[in-house]
Formats: structure tokens, C-alpha cells, sequence
């Protein structure tokens, strides 16, 4: 886990990255700078219906007609299941009394940056959606035969999870342990 390290500078501040540099000994005993980004850790939710999967169909800006679990970034401060309970809540209207955290992701070295990846089982509509305006989202129901197969295509946006269920599909027992997962 990388992690930005305490003595780094924060040299600029965007909206969503912001850039730390420090000064790095080298095992020839030179220094350099190295730099490194820090965002907002980010929230994905398998949403489980019965013996369904839900997820989004959904536009934004700069990405249209994509396939998506429900998530988002994380507040500052505010706990991963707690993003992940508000974040499913805004963008399908579905609550889940059974959380379980299946995986955490870090995606890049240069990225002080963590993905968590949740099931909600029993998913119930108590709600309108509250999407944010440059949200266009879609509650698609599918099987679990239908969702895998959608997340190893090119419509689905997320390459962590499409890779971990192509190494499931190599080992069929790991496979039906991740269904067994979703809808216990």
C-alpha cells in the first residue's frame, strides 16, 4: 500500500488530485524529487436483489452509455461503508441492511488511492434517486451469468473487478464461491 509520505508537500490542489513532491535518497545516496498523487478513495457497491445483481446504466459528461456499479468518491473524513450506503441511496434509491467488504483495490503506485468493493444483499427501493447534475443513471436487474458477462465486456467501465472475474472464470469452484458471496 502506497502511501504519500508525512514529510511531502502538497505543491497543488485540484478538485479531485492533489500533487505532493519530497525528497527521496537514493541507494546511491542522491536525492530526487519524487511526486505523487492523492484523491478521494472511491466506493463500489454489488448491489443484490434476490437473486439478481443491480447495477447502472448510466451518462456523465465526458463518458456516455456505460455499465457501472453503483459508487462514488467518498466524502472527507466520512467511513467507507458509510459512503458506500449513501452512494448506493443517491444513485438507485436502494438501502441494504447486509454489507460485506469483499476487496480493496489500489490500482497505482503513484496514486495514494484505494477502491473499496462492497455487497449490499437484500436490496430494497425506499427511495427517489438523487443524482448529482452531471449524472444520467439507469438501475439495470440481470442475472449472475448476465453480470459477469457484462463485466468482462467492453461496456462495462472498471477494469479492477473485470479482471478478477476473468481469473474466477479459469477456476469455476472460485467462481460459484463469488455467486455464493453475493446472495448469501
Amino acid at each position: 500500500m502506497m502511501r504519500v509520505p508525512e514529510e511531502a508537500k502538497k505543491v497543488f490542489a485540484g478538485k479531485i488530485f492533489d500533487v505532493y513532491h519530497w525528497e527521496q535518497e537514493m541507494f546511491d545516496g542522491s536525492h530526487e524529487t519524487f511526486e505523487m498523487l492523492k484523491r478521494p478513495n472511491t466506493i463500489e457497491i454489488i448491489a443484490a436483489q434476490g437473486d439478481k445483481i443491480l447495477l447502472s446504466k448510466q451518462s456523465q459528461p465526458n463518458h456516455h452509455n456505460y455499465y457501472s456499479l453503483f459508487g462514488g468518491r467518498g466524502e472527507p473524513d466520512e467511513a467507507p461503508e458509510t459512503t458506500a450506503k449513501r452512494e448506493l441511496l443517491e444513485e438507485s434509491g436502494l438501502q441494504s441492511n447486509d454489507w460485506e467488504l469483499l476487496k480493496v483495490f489500489e490500482p497505482y503506485h503513484k496514486i495514494d488511492w484505494q477502491i473499496f468493493l462492497y455487497v449490499a444483499r437484500n436490496c430494497k427501493k425506499v427511495a427517489e434517486q438523487q443524482l448529482d447534475a452531471g449524472e444520467k443513471i439507469e438501475t439495470i436487474e440481470m442475472s449472475f451469468e448476465e453480470f459477469v458477462e457484462l463485466v468482462i465486456s467492453e461496456k462495462y467501465w472498471g477494469n479492477e473487478l473485470a479482471f478478477d472475474i476473468l481469473k474466477m472464470k479459469l477456476d469455476k469452484k472460485k467462481l460459484e464461491d463469488f455467486r455464493r458471496k453475493l446472495f448469501s
